[in-house]
């Protein structure tokens, strides 16, 4: 809910200062000031491609729009030391501040060095004006600050690290800790000599006409729920794709994971129909066998449901050894 807030807080000041911009483009039009109208509107395209803005600026080709922007903005903001206006050189103080926001740090850091060099290389040429000797310094402390919230920025990051965990809308554990968690799972499956599985369950978004994806995302946190329902408390399931979950079953053999899994995928298609959204859905399965490790288990379990989208989905299908072998030799080489 936090970081849910924090996003509309950002979403509402970038709107509002893109706002704020463009009405100082056009008071900048009305006085004929054409580098300050320009760096205004580049400005503006910053804040417009930033992910602030609006949460699809994350999709190509916005990354490198909003970088063209910012490299155009900062080209402005350095042609303004020579050219004036000098209420515009004011605005060269952000530049540290988003470069260092939005490059990575050694980026940043080169950005940084070269506009303390063009600003001290554009104040030595003036005369005459005192504001010049306060440029430098309150420039350098800008550069100081960016490296103060970057500092903070980084020390943050590490601190939540671990608790970063679920996804926020399924509340899902993160696919990143998929495979450790696998192999703790194995080793001790192994160890106590107790049977383990794992579901993969997928919706078959691909065999329906429409395209449903933004209507499923609406419903993915009540996805999420369903899922924790019908699990055991020591049961953890993985957002590993947009509309994949992966389960992961200690002390379940097979067979009983095949029911369960049938059971979800048919609470799962109520529900999608409930919103009327008529999509099947298929689920995989497989169980852990001698040799097996997390990765050599997570394909096993993602073929078995590809073999069911396959098949036509709306069906659970278990991943066999045997069989797997058997149409290999039919085939005269790997299944597909």
């Amino acid at each position: 809910m936090a970081q849910m807030a924090d996003n509309f807080l950002l979403s509402r000041l970038s709107r509002t200062g893109f706002v704020l911009l463009i009405a100082i483009a056009l008071f900048a039009s009305a006085r004929s000031e054409h580098l300050t109208l320009v760096t205004v509107l580049l400005a503006a395209m910053v804040v417009f491609t930033s992910s602030a803005f609006s949460a699809n600026r994350l999709q190509t080709p916005w990354p490198v729009i909003h970088k063209m922007a910012f490299a155009a903005l900062a080209m402005a903001l350095a042609a303004s030391l020579w050219f004036g206006p000098w209420s515009l050189v004011h605005w060269f103080y952000v530049i540290p501040l988003i470069a260092f926001a939005l490059l990575p740090l050694a980026w940043a850091t080169v950005v940084s060095l070269i506009c303390v060099l063009m600003a001290m290389m554009a104040i030595s040429s003036l005369t005459g004006m005192p504001e010049r000797h306060q440029m430098i310094s309150a420039f350098l402390m800008t550069i100081l600050l960016s490296c103060l919230l970057v500092f903070l920025r980084e020390y943050k990051s590490r601190q939540l690290a671990p608790l970063r965990r679920t996804d926020e809308l399924t509340q899902a554990a993160s696919r990143e800790y998929l495979s450790a968690d696998l192999h703790k799972e194995i080793q001790r499956s192994e160890r106590e000599g107790i049977d383990m599985s794992v579901i993969m369950i997928g919706l078959d978004t691909h065999l329906s006409d429409s395209d449903p994806d933004a209507d499923i995302r609406s419903i993915l946190p009540r996805i999420g729920r369903y899922l924790h329902s019908q699990l055991r408390d020591f049961d953890t399931y993985y957002r590993v794709a947009d509309l994949q979950f992966l389960i992961i079953l200690p002390g379940i053999p097979t067979a009983e994971a095949s029911k369960l899994a049938e059971t979800i995928r048919i609470g799962l298609k109520s529900l999608l129909s409930s919103h009327h959204l008529e999509l099947t859905v298929s689920a995989g399965i497989a169980g852990l066998n001698i040799g097996d490790d997390a990765d050599s288990l997570q394909s096993s379990v993602a073929n078995a449901l590809r073999r069911a989208q396959q098949q036509g989905g709306d069906r659970a299908q278990a991943y066999s050894t045997y069989k797997q072998k058997r149409t290999e030799n039919r085939a005269g080489g790997p299944a597909t």
